[in-house]
This record gives structure tokens, sequence and C-alpha cells, in this order.
């Protein structure tokens, strides 16, 4: 091996160890986090600018570097599946009256699809403000191979239209849904556990000592799914700081400045969505400011992690504990923002891409048709985008392809697509989250005292070290 790329590593892995050495220490999994992303951008520059980009010793350090991030990143997708079913399965099964279940589910759905409009409506108005356009972008190998990638997914897309994509939400074989065979696949398994649900319901009313059985049973399992995402998030750290590493080290400074635009665009847009998650919670006699303090944790590990799904269990215990959300609710909002209605992935990201592309191909992006037609299709074409890295992708694909513009120019954005998608993932837990303490509100069913209380029992978005508790209910620290 090179020496360059040894000396390289050791670096690395001297700087993985310092982290856990300060975990040891007691230092929070949160606090590890941000340090992590810190020291991520340190090390991609340092690398950078000692070898310059492209050179080979920074190849292959990131050929090892990416090993500890491909394998957090794996894991994550990993526990993602099980997670949203025995989510969404303990919720069902826990409810008294199955038809509570439709006022939750039509409360949190509606609201997810009513703030993904609004955030692609905020999408066509940030891009044509700033004038953003896909001319002139850099066409560099990149770009290329990233535009005929994105071609060879495109008729998987358009094949979802609404009564396409309605039916594929109901699977014909739920084992194949549990591989992720579909691009919908994970609302094929949320239908399942949901029906699966139903007939615990069922056997509690008909066969209560059966019934009682089987509620046992999902608890259990619950336990052991929630031991292993927990054991998968004690590694955010290490991962972050491959990822943070890899992005640094490998990321051409002047093609972010060439798109420096609609990295200012996006953010500005992600912002304005955070004020209308804040506007909606006013409407309802809410406190968006201690809504905020409470999330942080969580909106901070979705940031570095970029995966919303990932975040469920912090979601979940954030909303219980901490703002007073119902269970059921809780669970249902983390679980449905996974994969329904994400603000800012399938709402504004797909919108920008669609008014940047439109001139070239003779549109009018400002006309008032081609804008509704933009905020309809991502709008409808958010149902079943999955809240792992890749969502965003095929969100933008089936809003393309439906509007029959060229898909390839979208791949002109891969250099800053992790820049803006950590952005992206924190707005859209903000939404699920948001869902889920306004369907709580809406119902009555919100613990007012707890979510305005100062004072809240830690999580574990604070620290991993707590005693494991189904979702819901909260966890109680270790002394």
């Amino acid at each position: 091996m090179n020496p360059l790329v040894l000396a390289n590593l050791a670096v690395f892995v001297l700087t993985l160890g310092f982290l856990y050495q300060r975990r040891k220490g007691g230092a929070t999994i949160a606090s590890n986090v941000m340090l992590a992303v810190l020291l991520g951008v340190v090390l991609g520059a340092l690398l950078q600018t000692a070898y310059g980009l492209g050179h080979a010793a920074i190849a292959g350090t990131m050929t090892w570097v990416g090993v500890v991030g491909g394998i957090y990143v794996r894991l994550l997708q990993m526990v993602i599946v099980p997670l949203v079913f025995i989510s969404i399965l303990s919720a069902v099964s826990k409810l008294h009256d199955a038809r509570a279940l439709g006022k939750i589910s039509a409360s949190v759905v509606g609201l997810l699809l009513l703030t993904t409009a609004i955030s692609a409506g905020i999408g066509v108005g940030m891009t044509n403000l700033f004038g953003l356009r896909a001319e002139g972008l850099v066409r560099g190998a990149r770009e290329l191979e990233r535009g005929t990638y994105l071609e060879t997914r495109v008729t998987e897309a358009a094949r979802l239209d609404l009564p396409s994509l309605l039916t594929s939400m109901v699977p014909t074989n739920v084992f194949a849904d549990f591989t992720g065979a579909r691009s919908t696949s994970v609302m094929g398994v949320v239908v399942f556990a949901a029906m699966l649900g139903f007939a615990a319901i069922a056997l509690k009313r008909d066969k209560p000592e059966v019934g009682e059985r089987v509620q046992t049973g999902i608890d259990t399992l619950q336990q052991l799914i929630l031991r292993l995402v927990r054991m998968v998030l004690r590694l955010t750290p290490y991962g972050v700081l491959a990822l943070m590493t890899r992005v640094v080290a490998t990321s051409n400074v002047d093609d972010i400045y060439n798109l420096g635009g609609f990295v200012v665009a996006s953010y500005l847009g992600l912002l304005l969505i955070l004020l209308l998650h804040a506007a909606l919670l006013a409407g309802v006699g809410l406190n968006p400011v201690r809504f905020y303090q409470k999330i942080l944790p969580v909106l901070t590990f979705a940031f570095t992690s970029r995966s919303s799904a990932a975040a469920i269990p912090l979601s979940v215990e954030t909303q219980v504990a901490r703002l007073g959300v119902p269970p059921a609710t809780a669970n249902f909002a983390a679980s449905f923002g996974a994969t329904i209605g994400q603000n800012a992935c399938a709402g504004l990201y797909p919108a920008m891409l669609a008014v940047m592309i439109a001139p070239g191909a003779g549109v009018d992006p400002t006309s008032m048709s081609f804008i509704g037609s933009v905020i309809g299709v991502a709008t409808l074409g958010s149902v079943g985008i999955a809240g792992v890295g890749g969502g965003a992708t095929f969100a933008a694909l089936v809003v393309l392809s439906a509007l029959n513009l060229p898909v390839a120019l979208a791949g002109l954005l891969i250099s800053i697509e992790p820049l803006i998608d950590m952005g992206r993932t924190a707005v859209n837990v903000s939404g699920s989250m948001t869902a889920g303490t306004i369907t709580g509100r809406l119902l009555g069913q919100l613990d007012f005292a707890t979510f305005e209380a100062k004072d809240a029992p830690p999580t574990e978005a604070d620290d991993t070290d707590t005693a494991d508790a189904p979702a819901g209910e909260p966890a109680v620290a270790r002394g």
C-alpha cells in the first residue's frame, strides 16, 4: 500500500479513536456527531489541500474511508424496513378502537401532503426568483455518467401514475417488499403491518388470551428491533466522520461555486418550509420556539445521517416524551413521514429541478399551468418515496418524467448533492414531527403540559445510554 495512503489512514483511525474515547468519557452521541462533522470537514479539506483534487493518494485513502461510511449507510438501510414494520404494527395493535386509526392517518397524511404541496410551490418560487436554469451548468464525466444512470431509471418512475401508485401500495408478496424489491416497497410494508395490527385487535376482542400473547410477542419483537436500531445509532459519529471526510476530500470547490446559486436557493427554501411548520404550529395554539428547542437533537441526527427513516425511533421518543404526542400518533407520523409527503425531498427539490430544466424543453416555467402541474405531480408523486439516500432522486424522476422533461439534466447537480441532502433530510423530519404534533392537538390528545414543560426526560437523541423501551414509551436514563 502507498505510504501516503497509510499515513492518511493512520490519521483517520486516530480520529476515530478520539471520538471513541470521548464517548467512553461520557460525551453524548449528539455532541460526538457534531464534532464528527467538523472533524470530517477538516480532514477532507487537509487532504485536498495537501494533495490536490483527484490525487492518487486521496483516491486510495477514500477507498478505505468509504468502507467505514458504506457499512454505516448499509446498516441504516438494513434496519429501516423492520423498524417501519414494527412501529406501525405496534401502533395499530395498541389502538382501543380501530376507527381511531382513520382519524389519525387522515390527519397525518393530509398534513404531510398539504405541506409538500406548499413546499413544491416554494421550490418553484425560489428557482424563478434566483433565475436558476440548467443551461450552462458543467457537464463533466461525473455529470454525464449520473445522467445516463438516471435515464435507466426513468421507465420505473414513469410507471407510477396515480392509479398505479395507489395499486402498488398494496403488496402482492410482502416478503419481496421486505427486501425492497419495488420503489414502493416501504408503503407495502406499512399496509401489511397495519392490516396485521387490525388482526391483532380482532384477536384481543374475540380471543383475549390469544390476543394478549400476540401483543406480548409484538412488544418483545419491538424491543429487539429497537435494540438493534440503537446499536446502529451508536455508530453514527464514526459513519458521519467517514462520510464527511469523503464528501469534502472529493468535492470540486469550483463546481460548488458554480452551483452556489442553487445551494443558496435550496437552503432559503428549506428555511421557508421550517417557517411554514412554525406557522402551522402557531395556528393551532402551540409555541413553535418550544417545539424546535425540543426537536433540535432529532434534526441534528437527521442532518448528519441523511436518513429520515433512520430518525424514526428518535422522532417517536421525542414526540411522546417531550411534545406530549400520543404513542400511536407519534409512530404513524414518524413512519408515514419517512415514506409519504417528504416536504424537501419530494416537494422542494423536484420542483426546483423541473423549473430549472423547463426552459431548455421549450416550457415557460412561470406559466400557471406549468406551476400547477409541478405542484400536483410532486404532491401525488411523494407517496412512497423511501426516507433514505436517493429518495429525492427518485422523486425528481417521477416529477420530470410525468412532465415529459429530460431527466438526464438532473445529474448536473451531483457534485453538491450531499451538501443539500443533509438540509433536506432535517426538514423532512421536521415535517413529520409537525404533522404528528398538530394531529395530536387537533384530536384533543396532546399532553399540553408535557409540550410546555421546560425540563423534559432525556431521549435517545441526547444519549443512547438509555433503557430500552418500546417506541412510544419514554426511555429512562441510567444513573
